[in-house]
């Protein structure tokens, strides 16, 4: 994680602390597990209830998916040479960032049914080693995005909550990096090799996009 990442998030959970000795108000964290292009877990912390009058409560979430890297093959083409030798092996993972803002639909049944919306960043990695060609190499992207979705609880006791929450992630063009190479939206590259542009290297890795997201889990209210 980058120190940036971490200056973030020490300062948000600085930020609950400090509020929450000043005013009375829910803090609640979660576990949870599921899908997002791959096999992902997530944690959570946030806080409700924080201002008189404000309808919304806010959390900060970190993620990490296992995914397909993408196809081996072409990537070594778009970033390394035109080989094909070697036995192709491959993985790829994101660290997905997320700050949402929930608003509770106050609907009668579960203890709480909320929408939620708010930026997000992954950091991508898909790594390729040619197993007998003696090549190896990363492919990273750190695309910024946008989410929105739902999420129920369901009381368990009067502080733990069965957490179901579902929704879509969009993520925007950005660089792609490789070896010595990147590719840019505008295809204003660096060290590109033969014709290759960013559409190819796209096409090539699986870079965070349009996803699905699916989670299981439990939320713990202090």
């Amino acid at each position: 994680m980058s120190s940036g990442l971490k200056f973030l998030s020490a300062l948000f959970l600085a930020v609950i602390c400090s509020v929450a000795v000043s005013q009375a108000m829910d803090i609640f964290g979660s576990l949870s597990a599921g899908y997002k292009s791959g096999l992902s877990f997530r944690g959570t912390t946030g806080l409700s209830n924080f201002a008189q009058g404000f309808p919304l409560s806010v959390e900060f979430g970190i993620t990490y998916s296992s995914v397909d890297a993408g196809d081996p093959f072409p990537a070594r083409r778009v970033f390394i040479a035109n080989a094909t030798n070697g036995t192709p092996e491959k993985n790829g993972t994101t660290w997905d960032f997320r700050l949402d803002f929930l608003y509770n639909l106050n609907i009668r049944g579960p203890k709480a049914i909320y929408v939620f919306a708010g930026p997000r960043l992954s950091l991508f990695d898909a790594h390729f080693h040619y197993v007998g060609a003696n090549e190896e190499f990363d492919v990273t992207s750190n695309p910024w995005g946008v989410g929105i979705g739902m999420k129920g609880l369901f009381a368990i006791s009067n502080r733990v909550d069965l957490t179901l929450s579902g929704g879509f992630d969009n993520y925007f063009d950005t660089s792609i990096h490789g070896h010595d190479t990147t590719y840019n939206p505008d295809n204003q590259n660096v060290n590109p090799h033969e014709n290759f542009t960013y559409k190819d290297a796209k096409a090539a890795v699986n870079t965070p996009r349009f996803q699905g997201v699916l989670m299981l889990g439990l939320t713990y209210t202090f």
